[in-house]
């Protein structure tokens, strides 16, 4: 497993170089620049800024020296703000990033597996329908449309939970972002939970378990769940 693991993760390095350098060029030769929305400067003082984020430099250099610095974890200076480097900024907002991505996901994988597996048991009942209908509407909806509609049901309309800010990470500040998240993702975790699900329980295996007499909660959680799953955790 760790051996095929790492092979999957060093085929994936020629396109994630083709995205890299296709994301460099393409930034470099869009018209413009990052100081033009600067106060109109000098000959003089443009060129300093330039050599001193190496613009002054042919394009397959600046290109050679950002890809030795990605090998190092240094993105870069940011051209936004001002005495920060891309990866002070990344890491400033990680901790905040990874618990509301971490709870969102653990929430998704665990009502979304809970969800299809109900509909799978209960294949074409009402139960089975309206959990569909609501997976479909929330894979349909973009996230970009969700979380206004979250922000302005709970938080203006309703005045139940704040619409910004980060408030130390305490509950009533991640319930928001975090339900936007989660939401879309639970949706597809459900589809496909409940399709492999309903193949599973149709498989040879779990019929000979059934006629044997095994308990219906064992049939369901140590053989036909467990199957179920890889597509999920794939």
């Amino acid at each position: 497993m760790l051996l095929y693991t790492l092979k999957r993760l060093f085929g994936a390095l020629p396109t994630l170089f083709i995205i890299i350098a296709i994301a460099f060029f393409m930034m470099r030769l869009a018209p413009g620049g990052p100081f033009d929305k600067e106060r109109k400067l000098s000959a003089e003082v443009e060129a300093n800024l330039a050599k001193a984020y190496h613009l002054d430099e042919p394009l397959p250099q600046q290109f050679a020296r950002y890809v030795g610095g990605l090998l190092q974890g240094d993105f870069g200076p940011s051209f936004q703000y001002k005495d920060f480097t891309v990866t002070e900024l990344i890491w400033g907002g990680f901790p905040a990033s990874l618990k509301l991505g971490g709870i969102a996901m653990l929430l998704a994988t665990g009502i979304g597996i809970a969800l299809g597996s109900l509909a799978a048991l209960r294949q074409n009942s009402a139960i089975d329908y309206a959990v569909m209908a609501t997976a479909m509407t929330g894979i349909t909806i973009p996230n970009f449309v969700v979380a206004p509609l979250l922000t302005l049901i709970f938080g203006l309309w309703l005045s139940l939970l704040p619409v910004g800010g980060w408030g130390g990470g305490d509950l009533e500040h991640v319930i928001l972002p975090i339900a936007a998240l989660a939401l879309p993702q639970i949706a597809a975790v459900a589809r496909l939970t409940r399709g492999s699900m309903i193949e599973v329980l149709h498989s040879n295996y779990v019929r000979t378990a059934r006629a044997k007499g095994l308990p219906e909660h064992i049939t369901l959680t140590r053989h036909a769940l467990r199957a179920a799953l890889l597509p999920v955790v794939s």
